[in-house]
């Protein structure tokens, strides 16, 4: 069974979230992914990986991968956050990375930690 990863960014990481994607792409193309909107539409347009594109992040699109996260059916969350940027929808953002940690699954929220977190899944 491949892994199932979820993929997001804010406005402000998403090209370096397409750059991660581009890196890992070989290792990601051997799982299962989901992403929010655009950056889903963005790494499906710009790496050419198939990426399952559930809503907006601020339209319910975290709340979503919440949802699948809490019944088991993700593995791993890459979320690469803007800390200096005031999000609107800071709830769902804080409920994600809490469900995360209520369900003991890995969540990645800056470059460097998704490095590490993907090249360890990757065996690399």
């Amino acid at each position: 069974m491949s892994l199932r990863i979820a993929l997001i960014a804010h406005d402000g990481k998403k090209a370096d979230m397409v750059r991660l994607a581009q890196s890992f792409k070989t290792f990601l193309s051997t799982c299962t992914l989901c992403g929010t909107g655009t950056t889903g539409g963005r790494l499906r347009d710009e790496v050419g990986l198939p990426v399952e594109r559930l809503l907006s992040g601020p339209l319910g699109g975290d709340l979503q991968i919440g949802a699948r996260l809490a019944v088991g059916e993700i593995d791993v969350v890459i979320f690469l956050r803007d800390p200096m940027t005031p999000q609107p929808h800071e709830p769902d953002i804080n409920a994600l990375v809490r469900a995360c940690d209520v369900h003991d699954v890995p969540c990645a929220t800056n470059l460097a930690s998704a490095r590490l977190l993907l090249a360890q899944c990757a065996g690399t």
